[in-house]
């Protein structure tokens, strides 16, 4: 599984969110209140959905456990953030390097795709983390609980010095 290295621009998004741990998640429930209102939002840049991960700055991925909490989102790219719907957020996700990854099928096989980027490609790549949110993109290939379900895995990176 060999990344593509792509740079982007910041992002304006919209969407929810909710603080969780892996032991304790939550994302069933922000999606589920997360798309109830998506209709509300009528300034959309294209049919892409977010999964942002925001990390406290002091985590060290090696110690990564379930009971590390985390900031998630549930979001779309917007035009911009003139009309926000009623119990939803602006969030702008920084520009920067990434490391985009496919994962291919189930989302309760996504922790093999993690354990590979985090245990195996990045101790042995060019790169090191950089310290801006992680997310997926969720775009025509995505098919929740499929098998042939895809998206896109974005881990925010930096050359070694």
């Amino acid at each position: 599984m060999k990344p593509r290295i792509e740079i982007i621009k910041n992002k304006k998004l919209l969407g929810k969110q909710l603080k969780m741990s892996l032991a304790e998640n939550k994302t069933l429930d922000l999606w589920q209140s997360f798309m109830q209102q998506k209709k509300e939002i009528n300034n959309l840049v294209d049919s892409n959905l977010y999964s942002i991960q925001v990390y406290d700055t002091s985590l060290n991925f090696k110690d990564f456990s379930p009971q590390v909490v985390f900031t998630k989102w549930a979001a779309v790219e917007v035009k911009d953030y003139d009309a926000v719907p009623q119990a939803m957020e602006p969030f702008t996700l920084p520009g920067g390097t990434y490391a985009v990854f496919i994962h291919k099928g189930l989302a309760s096989n996504f922790h093999k795709t993690m354990n590979y980027i985090y245990g195996i490609w990045l101790p042995q790549s060019d790169y090191i983390l950089e310290q801006r949110p992680h997310f997926e993109k969720l775009g025509e290939k995505y098919k929740n609980n499929s098998e042939d379900s895809e998206e896109e895995v974005w881990i925010p990176i930096k050359a070694k010095i």
